[in-house]
């Protein structure tokens, strides 16, 4: 099964949340870490951000 990833900007689009406040979550180990896919490549699996976005929608309710 192929994963799917994705980058950065990316991600800023999709969720109301700036790049400094994504890194700092997972600093702080609220947000997904993200996987080193090669040199200068970083992403995020779509799953780990489909479970973390499922998950703050149970917290909400």
């Amino acid at each position: 099964m192929n994963a799917s990833y994705i980058r950065i900007n990316q991600l800023i689009q999709k969720l109301p949340i700036s790049k400094a406040s994504i890194w700092r979550k997972v600093k702080q180990g609220t947000f997904p870490a993200p996987v080193k896919l090669s040199v200068g490549i970083t992403a995020w699996r779509t799953t780990d951000i489909e479970t973390w976005l499922s998950q703050c929608e149970e917290v909400s309710k």
